[in-house]
Formats: structure tokens, C-alpha cells, sequence
């Protein structure tokens, strides 16, 4: 059973199921595992680009393809149900529709790109996706009128989201059941349900060819594979996890906006979490999304309570410093690359195999 759910792609090592059971027993019990907004937040910020890392690593790990225009397709999910339900009003059907629109021109778009750029060399298709992504994040800052531009668009969601509504009039395990929890839950299966049918995908004969692809793309095109158009369709693959992710992220913050999905440091955190988990494994963006954010909302607060514990040692308490987390973050992302260089996943399963 549990093979067939995981596409016969098990993690294949003893710590890294552990790991994997862990994070899902975490998010899985988020809401009542924690308190406070804070945790949820991330918690649902860990679902969110765990899908979001999933669907880059179909390019980069799988299939050999670098672009920067994934966060464009990230965006246009957000922006398609944010505008949607803005405009429209808060109903089930005006999210239905912004998502279904948005994933429409998302994939047409990716359809476009691939089959316009994917012949070029590595390089020059990376340069490509770049500059669309920058002309897309222009247009959204310029149709202010629509878009709200720098600024973005705040909107209201269905009532049964809404951190006001009660779902149940006595609290679970402690915890009140509002609309937020409702939310939650509903990233939570939606990225579930999403990240296994990706798994399932990857292990295919499809999956397969793009692996082959990777490895040696005029070997598959002399066995009688078209390239392109395997490139083309894990481009649309790829572009539509990443609209849909988009689409989950704008419902849970209720806003929708340049800085929270269009922004290149999105782009370069991606990469960072696709690398540290390890390409070419979907598991690795299950341990590099969690790794990551985890790092991103705590590491400053580590830091201060370890500089307050070595307050008397000069040249340690100012390395600690708070301030400095990203620093810590960019030293950690070198060791991590040092000693992992297959990505923490593939580390651990080479390390399996020994």
C-alpha cells in the first residue's frame, strides 16, 4: 500500500524516512502542535514551497533545464485568484475561476517558452526565462490599476476560511477550530495529494525519459525520443505545480502581491532549497523547503538567545549576533554544499547503499 502511494519511490535509507515521518507528523498536527500565528504561518509556508520546490526540481533535477521564470508562474497564480476574488468577491467560484484562468495562461505561456527557447543552449534558455520574468514583474508594476501594483492587492476570502469564523463551538485539544485551521488544512491536502501525484509522475516511463534526457539528451534523441517536446511538456508540468502553488499561497495570506511571489530573491531561495535537499529526488524538496524556512523564521532568534549566552566573550557574541543570521545562513548553505554535495537526500542514499 504505502509502496503504491509513494509510486515505489521509497526514501531508501532509515534516517531519512524518519525524517520525512517527522515532517509530516509536524505539519500534518501543526495547528495543534503549536501556538501562535507565527508557527502556523510557517508551517504553511513550509507546505507551500515544498510544491514550489517539487515542481522547479521537475526542471532542474529531472529533466536538466535551468530557468528563472519559475517564480513568474508562481505569481500568476497568486495574482490570477487574488484579482479574481478582488474584483469578483469572496466566493468559492471566483477562486475556482482565478485558479482555473491562471493555470491556464500559466501552462500556454511555459507551452510558448519551451517550444520558442528549449532548442537553444542551457545558457541562453536561462537568459530567456530571466528576461520574461522581468518584463512579466514590470507589467504587474505598471497595471497598477489592476494589479495594485508595488503595493499589490489584499482580498477577502470565503467565510469558512476566515480567522473569525468557528468551526466548532469548544476548542480541539486545546486549540480553537476557526477558519484558519480550515485553511490550513486545505494547503495541507492540496500540497499532499499534489506532491504525490508529481512522485508518481516522476517515476513513470515519462519520468524515466526526462532522467535520460538529463543524462544524455543526444542519446535519447538517437533512441527516438523529440527532446523538445519532452522538454516542452515538463516545462508545462512544471509551470502548472508552481501557478497552483501560487494559487495556495494568495488564500492563506489573503493577499496577493510583488514581493511575497515575483520577487528574484524567491527565485534565488528556490535554487538554494532545490541544491540542499538534492536534485533530481522530490524528497529533497521536502528537507530543503523545511530546512530553509525553518532557518529563515528562527535562525535570528536562535542566534539571540546564543549571544546572550556568550555575552562575555567579545569576538564569538559579535559573530552570534542577530543581525548577522544571514551571514550564518550563507555559511551554513556553503557547508551544506561541502559536505553534501548530491544534496542532503542523495548523500544519505549513497550512504545506504555503502
Amino acid at each position: 500500500m504505502l509502496r503504491a502511494l509513494l509510486s515505489d519511490d521509497l526514501p531508501r535509507n532509515r534516517f531519512l524516512s524518519a525524517v520525512l515521518l517527522l515532517i509530516l507528523f509536524g505539519l500534518a498536527t501543526a495547528p495543534f502542535l503549536v501556538s501562535g500565528a507565527s508557527a502556523i504561518n510557517t508551517a504553511a509556508k513550509i507546505l507551500i514551497f515544498i510544491l514550489l520546490v517539487a515542481s522547479y526540481d521537475i526542471l532542474l533535477g529531472y529533466t536538466g533545464i535551468v530557468s528563472f521564470a519559475h517564480t513568474m508562474f508562481f505569481g500568476i497564480g497568486g495574482y490570477g485568484v487574488g484579482l479574481a476574488m478582488h474584483f469578483m468577491g469572496p466566493t468559492w467560484g471566483a477562486a475556482g475561476l482565478g485558479a482555473a484562468l491562471a493555470l491556464v495562461f500559466g501552462v500556454t505561456l511555459a507551452a510558448l517558452i519551451g517550444l520558442l527557447s528549449l532548442r537553444v543552449k542551457a545558457i541562453f534558455f536561462a537568459m530567456i526565462t530571466l528576461a520574461v520574468a522581468t518584463v512579466f514583474a514590470v507589467l504587474v508594476s505598471q497595471l497598477s490599476d489592476y494589479t495594485g501594483g508595488e503595493d499589490g492587492r489584499s482580498f477577502r476570502v470565503p467565510e469558512v476560511l476566515r480567522p473569525t469564523y468557528k468551526v466548532l463551538a469548544e476548542p480541539l485539544f486545546g486549540t480553537p477550530v476557526t477558519g484558519r485551521i480550515v485553511a490550513y488544512y486545505l494547503v495541507f491536502v492540496a500540497v499532499l495529494a499534489l506532491f504525490l501525484a508529481t512522485l508518481r509522475m516522476v517515476n513513470s516511463p515519462f519520468g524515466r525519459v526526462l532522467q535520460a534526457i538529463r543524462e544524455n539528451e543526444y542519446r535519447a534523441e538517437a533512441l527516438g525520443y523529440r527532446v523538445v517536446k519532452y522538454r516542452t511538456i515538463a516545462t508545462c508540468l512544471s509551470a502548472g505545480l508552481a501557478v497552483l502553488a501560487g494559487a495556495l499561497y494568495a488564500l492563506w495570506l489573503r493577499y496577493t502581491g510583488p514581493d511575497t511571489t515575483l520577487s528574484f530573491n524567491i527565485m534565488l531561495n528556490i535554487l538554494l532549497m532545490v541544491v540542499i535537499g538534492g536534485m533530481g529526488t522530490l524528497y529533497g524538496a521536502v528537507i530543503g523547503g523545511t530546512l530553509f524556512i525553518l532557518a529563515e523564521n528562527y535562525l535570528q532568534k536562535l542566534l539571540g538567545v546564543a549571544a546572550t549566552q556568550v555575552e562575555g566573550i567579545p569576538l564569538i557574541g559579535h559573530i552570534l549576533h542577530p543581525d548577522r543570521w544571514l551571514l550564518i545562513l550563507g555559511v551554513l548553505f556553503v557547508l551544506s554544499v561541502y559536505f553534501f554535495p548530491t544534496g542532503i537526500v542523495g548523500k544519505l542514499r549513497q550512504s545506504a547503499k555503502a
